[in-house]
């Protein structure tokens, strides 16, 4: 099979479940499509190399994430609007759950956020999760120890409001 073909099959099989890690890691939706365009381009500047010698998956999770805790940002136009947008509030209760959680997930930390989300999200290993940071096992610990005390606390002061 010729690489490009290749490629495309392997983000054809995760498109949307690289956005949604996207938008868990940046910490807000906005940006997330970005975001694996650009991890993508540059999965595919290696991609023979990484399907040779490793995992494309924990390979492009890596970019994603070091592109994220290096302070990634994109220039994108400002666009504004006349009015603002009435919120809807969540249809259940399982949305508005989640919203919260995803509030508070946005509060904590980029190294803590990407801990977390990779333990727990993809249910990494420590020690896959550290290769990916670039860190030791213990300092995986210690994020996702400490970044879990923090979400219970801001959950435990979103519950009180």
């Amino acid at each position: 099979m010729d690489r490009a073909r290749e490629f495309s099959e392997f983000v054809a099989t995760r498109g949307d479940g690289l956005v949604r890690t996207a938008a868990l890691l940046l910490g807000r939706v906005e940006g997330a499509e970005d975001l694996v365009q650009d991890a993508l381009v540059r999965l595919y500047r290696h991609w023979g190399r990484v399907t040779r010698d490793g995992d494309p998956d924990a390979y492009l999770h890596r970019i994603m994430t070091n592109l994220v805790v290096d302070g990634w940002r994109r220039k994108r136009p400002v666009i504004s609007v006349a009015r603002v947008p009435d919120v809807a509030e969540p249809a259940d209760e399982s949305l508005a759950q989640r919203d919260v959680v995803l509030r508070a997930l946005a509060q904590l930390g980029r190294r803590q956020r990407a801990a977390l989300i990779l333990r727990y999200w993809h249910d990494w290993s420590v020690e896959r999760t550290a290769a990916t940071l670039d860190c030791s096992p213990g300092n995986v610990r210690a994020l996702t120890s400490n970044g879990l005390a923090r979400l219970r606390v801001l959950l435990d002061e979103e519950a009180m409001q």
